[in-house]
This record gives C-alpha cells, sequence and structure tokens, in this order.
C-alpha cells in the first residue's frame, strides 16, 4: 500500500520527550514563581545606612526579582529543550532498535526467506514478546509451506498415476483391435474410480482446511455407531472384530466431518489389521473440557518414527492386509485436518502387542445449551 511520507516513530517520540520535558519544565518555573509571589512583598521600605544608601525610599523588590528570574529560566528551559531534543533522540533511537530488527525480518520473510528468525536476546518485554511470536509465526508459516509444497507433489504423482495407466491401456487397446473390450472397460471403469476417489478426498480435504462448513451439536458417540454399522460388513468380510463402548460425547462441529473422520478412523484400523482374528476397538469418553474418540487396533508393531509420518498426505504405515480395497493415501491427513478444523487434537501411539492407538480430542459442549 503507498502512503504519504510522514514523521518517523523515533522523531515523534523525540519530540514527545522534549515536550513533555519542557511542559515539566514551565510548571516547576510557574510553582517556583508562584510560592515566591505569596511570600515576597511587592514593595518594601529602604531604611537609610541598612544598605550603605542614605535616603529613604521604597524599592519594588517584585519587578526586581522578575526581571532577574525571567532571564535564567528562559536558559534553563532551553537548555532542557536542547537536552530533550538530544537525549530523546538517543533513548527513542536505543527503545526502538528491537523493533529494527522486526522490521527487517518483515522485509525477508515478504520476499519468500522464511528461514530467518529474529531471536532477539533479553529479559522479555513487549518488544521480545512481538519477537518471539513473530518467530513462532514464521516457523509454523516455513513448516505449513512445505509441507504444501510435499503435499502439491504428491498429489500431482497421485493424479498423474491413473491417468497415465489409462493412457497406457487405451494404447494398448487400439495397437490391438482384438483385444477383450469387456476387460478394457473394466479396468478403465476401477482406473477412473480410483482417480474419482483421489479427487474428492482431495476437494473434501481443502473444504476442512478452509473450515467452510456449518457447525451443530454432534455427538462423536452416535457417530462411532453409524460408523461401526455401516463399516460392519467390510469388517466381517476380513474377520475383523468391532468392540464398541463409551458415553455420550457432546461436541460442536460438521456432522458430514466428523462422521468422515470416524468411518476413516474404523476403516484404516480394519484395514491395516492382521490377516485373520483382528480386533478393533472404539471407545468414547468425557474429560473435564473435552471429549474423546479413541480408535485402536491390533497389527504389525510400528516406531514411534514411522507413527509420526502417518498423518502426512498419501504416507502409509504398512502395506494393506487385504489388497482389494484401495486407498488414495489420505485418510489419517483428511482426519488430521479435520481435527484441526474443530480445534482439537490428534495423538497416535503405536501398541505395543502391535498395532496403534488413535485419539481425537475436540472440545466439550453442553448439548442443551443455545446454538
Amino acid at each position: 500500500m503507498d502512503r504519504a511520507p510522514g514523521l518517523s516513530v523515533r522523531l515523534k517520540l523525540t519530540l514527545s520527550y522534549a515536550g513533555f520535558l519542557m511542559f515539566a519544565g514551565v510548571l516547576l518555573f510557574a510553582a517556583v514563581w508562584v510560592f515566591l509571589l505569596r511570600y515576597v512583598p511587592d514593595r518594601a521600605l529602604i531604611v537609610p545606612g541598612s544598605t550603605g544608601t542614605t535616603t529613604n525610599g521604597v524599592f519594588p523588590i517584585r519587578s526586581n526579582l522578575l526581571h532577574v528570574f525571567a532571564p535564567r529560566a528562559a536558559a534553563v528551559l532551553a537548555f532542557l529543550l536542547v537536552l530533550g531534543l538530544v537525549g530523546g533522540w538517543m533513548l527513542a533511537g536505543r527503545m526502538l532498535a528491537p523493533l529494527t530488527r522486526v522490521t527487517d525480518a518483515t522485509r525477508l520473510a515478504s520476499t519468500g526467506s522464511l528461514s530467518h528468525r529474529i531471536r532477539l536476546p533479553g529479559r522479555k518485554d513487549e518488544f521480545r514478546e512481538l519477537a518471539d511470536v513473530f518467530d513462532g509465526m514464521l516457523e509454523r508459516l516455513e513448516a505449513h509451506v512445505a509441507e504444501q509444497q510435499r503435499f502439491a507433489a504428491n498429489a500431482s504423482h497421485e493424479l498423474r498415476t491413473p491417468l497415465a495407466v489409462a493412457k497406457a491401456i487405451l494404447d494398448v487397446a487400439r495397437a490391438d483391435p482384438n483385444h477383450d473390450a469387456g476387460e478394457l472397460i473394466d479396468r478403465l471403469h476401477a482406473v477412473n474410480t480410483r482417480a474419482i476417489d483421489l479427487t474428492e478426498a482431495l476437494l473434501l480435504l481443502s473444504r476442512a482446511n478452509q473450515r467452510s462448513f456449518t457447525r451443530e451439536h454432534v455427538d462423536l458417540s452416535l457417530m462411532a455407531e453409524e460408523a461401526t454399522e455401516t463399516l460392519l460388513p467390510l469388517a466381517e468380510k476380513y474377520g475383523v472384530t468391532i468392540e464398541t463402548c463409551g458415553d455420550i460425547t457432546p461436541t460442536i462441529g460438521s456432522h458430514a466431518l466428523l462422521l468422515q473422520l470416524t468411518m476413516n478412523l474404523v476403516q484404516n484400523a480394519i484395514v491395516h489389521n492382521l490377516p485373520e482374528q483382528g480386533i478393533v476397538w472404539v471407545n468414547t469418553s468425557v474429560r473435564p473440557n473435552s471429549v474423546v474418540l479413541t480408535v485402536e487396533n491390533t497389527g504389525e508393531k510400528l516406531t514411534p518414527q514411522l507413527v509420526s509420518t502417518l498423518t502426512e498426505p498419501f504416507q502409509r504405515g504398512t502395506e494393506r492386509i487385504h489388497a482389494d480395497l484401495a486407498g488414495v493415501g489420505l485418510g489419517l491427513a483428511i482426519v488430521k485436518t479435520i481435527t484441526q478444523a474443530h480445534d482439537g487434537t490428534l495423538t497416535l501411539t503405536p501398541r505395543s502387542a502391535g498395532g496403534i492407538r488413535i485419539t481425537v480430542e475436540l472440545p466439550a459442549t453442553d448439548p442443551h445449551s443455545d446454538r
């Protein structure tokens, strides 16, 4: 934004310091003068011989006092003005030095350099608090930009894969006109379905990230039951047992997004499980100021380092036991984004016996309160 040139903050502070010092000096001299006027008589009678004179007369004390006091007061005020300007300029420069470092860092950030940090030394005050907050913002922004760049690269790769496969299938069909048309259609249908699923997942991720949804009163325990009932045939098909229990867990958010979050967690727990006799536990609980949804499962042993990367887009901890249920690699990334959009926290912990425990904690609310 183009702005008209104006006085610098340092000059404004200097003039303020000098003006205040001058104002205080004027008040001081005014108080002194009033005090003198109160106790000094207007005139005094001179007795012969008392001051070395031989004549009687009336001496004007106040007028002579003013004649002596005024020039000296003016000289002192002029000195205070110079002192205020010079001292104020130096003091303002010293006080604004941290702000200069913040401004320089802001200019670097505006050019795209997000790795620079202010790291202002000294004890905590307003400027150092501003610098620390700015450093934290730069750190989060740098991590967010890096994450978005990785996401864009991964999304491009994932979207290019089904398109490349479809092109290869069509090239084969063109080269061999006698190729079975039914098989070609089935393969293209599968590839197209995967591309559609990936696109819908990306749109859902973007919608949750922008927080463009209507908030309403919801109960996580009801969503856990709905997700379990919906995915129960899938669990029975692959020999996975689902155990659900818990309390009523009221919160505020998007019913569709929170249901998608629960569905993703339960489906992920079914798919990434033991080949036989796997178990999934779904539990809801209430804490003093939050509600908690916990989904854990049996499965392969995972390291904490691997678990910490599972919420990144297109990251998978283990190969799917059931290869016929293809995913797009955005399940837990969507869960993380939906959780953050609802001001919650997502925690992933590997189980010592194998598998993983995923906990979603959201702010609690009174289901009978006004919306």
